[in-house]
């Protein structure tokens, strides 16, 4: 699995998604806001707003608080946001490459914070395009093992336009084009089939296996990075072995 689902798995044994679902909150209507203002308020007509949205629903965020938030971006004014938009990259413990998304009203505040982060957890921020060439946007689905067996969902997603299923420990990862995951989805869930985690994000195409030590400082990395207030989204390519999370977790 990619090392995003890795730590996603280790945040929902935590239950550090459900402490922190307010911080969540603020992240999406952050995008969802921005989304709106640079694209227009239509979902169907707006594929990064409607993302937004979907990424909302998946967290259960109400619908009043979507609304609002789409009438922010569209309406301006006070409490639009002027955000800029950056991606962050550079080196964890190991070697572990990290992409960071911010969304920020003040830069230079905002890098100077990502960069201290990096070198307090054993890493280094590095120049733009030093890691962005591992990673690719693509769909990713997580689903319990004990939903269904591998077959039947391998048959399902493929035929839906899925590229991969991966199957790791107690999850399997369905692996999409960004522009399939829509579809991809909508049949997983017209089939009732319950998933994990469902999202667009930036996907690895080569992991850096980590022992304990490191993996302990990579996952402090990420925890302390996805704190940032600017920070939207983090992305790494590190691997760490069962045994090696459930002690972690």
């Amino acid at each position: 699995m990619s090392g995003h689902s890795k730590w996603s798995t280790i945040k929902r044994k935590k239950g550090a998604i459900d402490a922190k679902r307010g911080k969540i909150f603020t992240k999406i209507i952050k995008e969802i806001t921005l989304a709106a203002r640079l694209g227009g308020g239509d979902i169907e007509g707006n594929a990064r707003l409607r993302q937004a949205v979907l990424a909302a629903k998946e967290e259960n965020m109400p619908k009043d608080n979507i609304e609002r938030a789409i009438k922010k971006g569209i309406g301006g004014g006070e409490g639009a946001a002027n955000y800029e938009e950056a991606t962050y990259e550079g080196y964890g413990p190991g070697g572990v490459a990290v992409l960071v998304e911010i969304m920020t009203d003040n830069k230079n505040r905002t890098v100077a914070e990502i960069r201290h982060i990096f070198s307090k957890h054993g890493g280094n921020l590095g120049e733009n395009g030093c890691v962005a060439w591992m990673f690719a946007k693509k769909g990713s689905i997580v689903i319990d093992k004990k939903t269904i067996d591998e077959d039947t969902l391998m048959e399902l997603a493929l035929d839906a336009g899925a590229e991969d299923v991966k199957g790791e420990d107690d999850e399997y990862e369905i692996i999409t084009a960004a522009a399939s995951f829509e579809t991809v989805k909508k049949a997983i869930d017209d089939k009732g089939i319950e998933h994990l985690e469902a999202r667009i994000g930036m996907i690895p195409s080569t992991t850096v296996k980590l022992e304990a030590n490191k993996a302990e400082q990579m996952l402090k990395m990420m925890e302390k990075l996805e704190d940032n207030d600017d920070v939207q989204n983090v992305y790494a390519n590190f691997d760490i072995d069962k045994d090696v999370m459930e002690k972690l977790s």
